[in-house]
């Protein structure tokens, strides 16, 4: 996927071509065109995504223990039924 040192590279060698010829329309057109074209893409930046994984992070832990307590209260319980039953 595109990031910003990718379309940074990008733009400086579109940059170097155009520095040579008299167009200097062709770089703001380009840009825009570039702009536009991941506009589109379904992206997110990196601060969001590292967001998202922490609170992914801080989910999936809470889940590990709420998964412990489970076994141990479904442990209790056997052992309680086992007991009752002697």
């Amino acid at each position: 996927m595109l990031n910003g040192k990718t379309l940074d590279e990008i733009s400086a060698r579109i940059n170097e071509a155009i520095a040579a010829s008299p167009a200097r329309d062709i770089q703001k057109n380009l840009r825009a065109m570039l702009a536009s074209a991941t506009s589109k893409l379904d992206l997110v930046t990196r601060e969001e995504f590292e967001v998202q994984a922490q609170v992914l992070l801080r989910t999936r832990e809470k889940l590990d223990a709420l998964e412990a307590r489970v076994s141990a209260l479904e442990a209790r319980r056997s052992r309680s039924a086992t007991r009752k039953q002697s």
